[in-house]
């Protein structure tokens, strides 16, 4: 049996599901992206080759294993987009939550079963079906739960909008003893630069104390400014527009002193060494063209 474990997202990980590049399929049609950066790398004729995403994968487990954590992979679907394992559940405390993913999306559900069949079946939730809710969205903070969402009346209309206020709601009902923020975000179909796809991109804890920030990210500045009140000023990395387009608050940590960073975040990975962070550069370049990255390829299981 699995005993899950995760409280935060910075304590000393001891097991993950890694997504896979492998058979990833071809480049999609205009009308098939799911996201406007995606969209953007179709139409420039720069979408990733699936032996360059393998490679950064690869590398990204590499570090992983050598931190001797158990890496687990979801099983291979041929033509399928099996990378962004995050989606499609995540872990809080010791109850794992299946995501109402998009529905074209299901079957990466499918591939990871055999390792929801080593959890307790009484720690495997569902929720209903107009409970919308992804692990890109869902951050914990040990007496925290942070989730983003969108609240505009729109909701319907963005496939970029991928956790609604139900979803905030069937949390704060699951677990009633933590204290559950929500966050509203900016959302945009048409430009990746203002479009804050999940929480983690425009936040993620790092270490016990600090994080990285995007202000823009967030539709009420009273939001950003909960976090600014709770981590202090001077603890959060602010990035910018393009280091938000880039990715830069998707970071992966393995340890409280150790975080997972793509080689081009130059800016970033510079404060986390001055701050005393041990610093793993991949490259992951490839990847992020598809609006996601090293947190949102992995789906924690168990952390100290």
């Amino acid at each position: 049996m699995l005993e899950l474990n995760i409280k935060n997202e910075t304590s000393r990980l001891r097991a993950v599901v890694l997504g896979s590049a492998v058979n990833n399929g071809p480049t999609p049609k205009v009308e098939d992206a799911y996201d406007p950066k995606s969209l953007e790398h179709i139409l420039a004729g720069t979408y990733p080759q699936e032996k360059d995403m393998v490679n950064e994968m690869e590398a990204f487990n590499t570090v992983l294993k050598k931190y001797n954590v158990t890496v687990y992979r979801p099983e291979m679907i041929e033509n399928y987009n099996q990378i962004f394992t995050r989606d499609i559940g995540f872990v809080i405390d010791d109850v794992f939550v299946k995501s109402n993913i998009l529905p074209d999306r299901e079957r990466e559900l499918d591939a990871i079963q055999y390792i929801i069949d080593q959890i307790n079946p009484k720690k495997v939730v569902r929720p209903p079906e107009e409970v919308h809710i992804e692990g890109g969205d869902v951050m914990l903070w040990n007496d925290y739960i942070f989730i983003g969402t969108y609240k505009g009346s729109d909701y319907k209309d963005y496939i970029t909008a991928r956790t609604n206020v139900q979803g905030v709601q069937y949390i704060k009902d699951l677990f009633p003893n933590k204290i559950v923020k929500e966050f509203d975000l900016v959302k945009s179909k048409i430009e990746a630069r203002d479009n804050a796809l999940h929480l983690d991109c425009c936040f993620q804890p790092v270490g016990n104390d600090k994080g990285i920030i995007y202000k823009n990210g967030f539709r009420e500045e009273a939001d950003y400014l909960f976090l600014v009140n709770l981590f202090g000023k001077e603890n959060l990395f602010h990035i910018t527009r393009e280091e938000m387009y880039n990715m830069n608050s998707n970071v992966f940590s393995i340890d409280t002193n150790v975080v997972v960073s793509e080689r081009n975040f130059t800016r970033l990975n510079n404060w986390l060494r001055a701050n005393g962070f041990v610093v793993e550069e991949i490259p992951y370049a490839e990847i992020a063209k598809q609006e996601g990255l090293l947190r949102c390829s992995t789906l924690p299981l168990i952390r100290d």
